[in-house]
């Protein structure tokens, strides 16, 4: 059947010396994996331009339910970015949120208030000017809300570490070692009180920043079995000294 939706590009493999299989995070249909016989060809009415890290498209595609892979039919840049790609700030969270997000989001079904944060979000990343050095710390702690693993925010101005094993923060120090100390345990409570509107007041240094993202992966590994080693982090960080 002939469905339209919006979809974010993820994550493409390679399966001929013109076509490939795209992994795109979809609206209607959570994260699917689409054929795209030709991308390369210069006949093919799908370019492969289209499918960059996070992209936001607009897609025709041919779904049946129960297929691993599925056919598109068209595709067309949504809101084509007018920064991202010219920014290397920008372009470097982007494709390591992309990264991130290809292994964390693994759902076949529909979650429009996830789908609508990362949209939006991307969307303003492309028109920000103030405080996007911070943006990818920022995207991590709020994505946490839609995955089921929001830290519990309880007791977090007057505790020293925040328990990375119990999403938590507590006041003794816990007994293994996945936790912050106090120092990156209030840098990490300031992203509690941070939107979009406010994301320029996020005021980390740049070992500050290293220190709460770092936790933040720590904390991603923890609650997501097979994660593996996020290859675009070391560029990332050296991008944003």
């Amino acid at each position: 059947m002939l469905e339209k939706t919006r979809g974010i590009f993820l994550h493409s493999v390679k399966y001929s010396e013109t076509s490939m299989i795209a992994v795109i995070y979809t609206e209607v249909f959570g994260r699917r994996s689409f054929m795209i016989n030709g991308a390369r060809s210069k006949k093919s009415s799908v370019k492969a331009v289209a499918f960059q890290p996070l992209y936001l498209l607009d897609l025709e595609v041919y779904f049946k339910e129960g297929r691993d892979i599925h056919r598109l039919k068209d595709v067309r840049i949504s809101n084509p970015y007018s920064t991202i790609p010219f920014d290397i700030r920008k372009s470097s969270q982007v494709i390591f949120l992309a990264e991130v997000l290809y292994k964390c989001l693994k759902e076949e079904e529909p979650n429009p208030g996830l789908f609508n944060f990362i949209f939006n979000s991307l969307s303003y990343l492309d028109l920000a000017e103030q405080g996007i050095s911070n943006f990818h710390v920022w995207f991590l702690f709020k994505l946490t809300q839609f995955l089921g693993i929001y830290p519990n925010n309880d007791n977090a101005l007057i505790s020293n570490f925040f328990d990375l094993q119990k999403a938590r923060f507590v006041s003794h120090e816990p007994i293994h070692n996945q936790f912050t100390d106090r120092h990156v345990t209030i840098l990490f409570s300031r992203l509690f009180e941070v939107d979009y509107a406010s994301l320029d007041k996020l005021e980390y240094t740049h070992s500050e920043r290293k220190m709460v993202l770092d936790k933040l992966m720590e904390y991603y590994h923890i609650h997501f079995d097979n994660m593996g080693e996020i290859k675009s982090l070391g560029v990332l960080q050296e991008v944003l000294r």
